[in-house]
């Protein structure tokens, strides 16, 4: 099942995708046919309904009430969820390979990957507060002059947990989405030196972008193994496919709950694919450029770059 939340009728919706473009409003839906809405006020309450939520969604699915139907082209996208943690870990071997070497280019400095990344997972916690969805505008920040994208799967935790086993972190994920993490290349360069950081190389006002749709884990084999494209003005820059992760996310799960309680509702991004942002191949973000990031299964996360001043 695909979810989303849509702005409708200026009201914020929990939607189940249909087919051929149709959206399925959850709590109008369960309102038509007389059920309790109160899992669909929002994604959180959905997630922290657990199975039960997750089967009274599919019903409404075969139901489909034409009263709660919803078109693509009548609704904007917000985040599907605006997570109550966020992490972003460096999970692609290739991707840091191709940073490292453009990361020379421009400091003059060597760079080689360190042991520590071989044997555990590595994250930064993030602004969970500055995401925006499918459609929005990103705003560039005026302190950065060299903008650029990240194409990442991410998931979000579907129930609470700590010193998770990696037999049981597959039980932890609500599901699957498309995360983009612009990211000011020249302010992250010079911050990274201080050996803390990321900071305003990743923070600032619409700089996260999740969505279009979460893709729930029931369709998704554990480890995720899907196929991942970046286009910028139609022009293919790269992609690859998640299988490549040094530590997938079950690894992961394991090593952040160690000693530490995760909890329903956080998103955790895997890192940019190899070659899934511009650094890698010398390209750079520009004004008014447009830029679609496909998953596999989850649909295509599509924005616009845009520079006021």
């Amino acid at each position: 099942m695909r979810l989303a939340t849509v702005m409708y009728d200026g009201k914020p919706r929990v939607v189940a995708v249909m087919e051929r473009g149709t959206l399925l409003d959850l709590a109008q839906s369960a309102t038509f046919l007389e059920q309790d809405p109160t899992a669909f006020a929002d994604m959180l309450s959905l997630i922290h309904s657990g199975e039960q939520g997750l089967a009274q969604a599919a019903a409404l699915l075969d139901l489909a009430p034409g009263a709660a139907c919803l078109h693509v082209e009548e609704v904007s996208f917000l985040p599907p969820i605006l997570p109550v943690q966020y992490r972003d870990c460096l999970a692609f071997k290739e991707h840091l390979e191709n940073s490292f070497s453009a990361a020379e280019r421009l400091t003059g400095r060597g760079f080689s990957i360190p042991k520590v990344w071989y044997r555990q997972p590595i994250y930064y916690k993030g602004n969970r507060m500055s995401f925006v969805g499918h459609g929005a505008d990103v705003i560039w920040p005026n302190y950065a002059e060299h903008l650029d994208l990240e194409l990442e799967l991410a998931i979000v935790i579907g129930k609470q947990g700590k010193d998770i086993t990696l037999e049981q972190a597959p039980d932890h994920i609500f599901g699957y989405t498309i995360l983009n993490d612009i990211s000011a290349r020249d302010a992250q360069m010079a911050e990274m030196a201080g050996q803390l950081g990321p900071a305003k190389g990743k923070d600032f006002d619409t700089g996260n972008i999740i969505g279009p749709y979460i893709l729930t884990a029931d369709e998704v084999p554990h480890p995720a193994t899907l196929e991942m494209q970046v286009r910028v003005n139609g022009e293919h820059w790269g992609g690859g496919n998640s299988r490549d992760m040094q530590h997938d996310f079950g690894a992961i799960l394991a090593h952040i709950s160690a000693s530490e309680t995760i909890y329903p509702g956080e998103l955790i991004g895997s890192g940019a694919v190899g070659t899934g942002c511009g650094m890698e191949t010398g390209r750079r973000l520009n004004p008014a450029d447009q830029f679609e990031l496909e998953i596999e299964r989850i649909g295509v996360l599509a924005n616009r770059i845009v520079k006021e001043h």
